[in-house]
């Protein structure tokens, strides 16, 4: 296990400022500093991973932080967002987010990634009751929300989202689904599936790619949307949607950063 830890830690590449000044943190670090409600590790997470994996996730979020331009209380969604690791689990996925608990869980060895993805799950899940005048169900995202035609209320933030949704599932007229979307559908279809076409795994395949397009690259936080299977078989955004969807969430957080500062 010692000689493999090391070679985990090389296995994922970041370019962006050393936020922990070469010193290890823990888990309960992580929880103090960006105001997370727990943090639970699996029985079976040895000291040294959970070592490599606390260091890889502060680099991970800070990272986050850094990109949208935020302060660390909106990594953990107002204080609201719990993280697993390595404990529990979906079958046939190494991530995934639970709306009931507000629960982002990797898995031990083959998370490292996906962050990006279930982040913005959990936002999506945690921003719907801020930007629609509607009562809806408690486990509801905002992007399928979007596509009900709830009422977005009225607020300068709002609109920024808004026109993302609009971009992501519409034609530039507004009169039909995108490219995107109708991409996904038909890979559904084929496959007889109804995953890649849901409204909430649109919007964080759209997030994860527009992230990884970004300057700070860290490939814990986000990994495999240009050059993976799922790449090439059209399901991500293409480059002039990717850059509106980046004009558009980029600016929603650099705002929200500045309003919370």
């Amino acid at each position: 296990m010692a000689d493999l830890v090391p070679r985990i830690q090389q296995a994922y590449f970041r370019n962006g400022p050393a936020h922990r000044s070469g010193a290890d943190v823990s888990f309960l670090d992580i929880v103090k500093i960006f105001g997370f409600q727990s943090i639970k590790i699996g029985r079976w997470v040895t000291a040294a991973e959970q070592q490599l994996a606390a260091n890889l996730f502060f680099d991970a979020l800070s990272d986050l932080m850094l990109l949208l331009q935020v302060p660390e209380q909106v990594i953990s969604l107002n204080q609201s967002l719990s993280l697993n690791f390595g404990i529990g689990g979906q079958q046939g996925s190494c991530a995934f987010y639970q709306p009931q608990g507000r629960l982002l869980a990797l898995a031990k060895n083959a998370g490292g990634g996906s962050l990006a993805h279930e982040w913005f799950h959990a936002f999506d899940h945690y921003i719907c009751s801020k930007l629609f005048a509607d009562k809806l169900p408690a486990s509801a995202f905002a992007s399928s929300s979007w596509l009900t035609n709830a009422e977005v209320s009225a607020h300068p933030l709002n609109q920024y989202l808004d026109h993302a949704f609009a971009a992501l599932f519409l034609s530039p007229d507004g009169t039909e689904p995108n490219h995107y979307v109708r991409t996904s559908a038909a890979f559904d279809k084929q496959h007889g599936i109804y995953y890649y076409a849901k409204p909430e795994e649109l919007a964080a395949r759209a997030f994860e790619h527009m992230l990884q397009q970004q300057q700070v690259k860290n490939s814990f936080l986000v990994s495999g949307t240009l050059k993976s299977k799922t790449a090439k078989a059209g399901l991500y955004p293409d480059p002039t949607l990717s850059a509106a969807l980046a004009q558009h969430w980029l600016g929603y957080f650099s705002l929200l950063g500045r309003a919370l500062r």
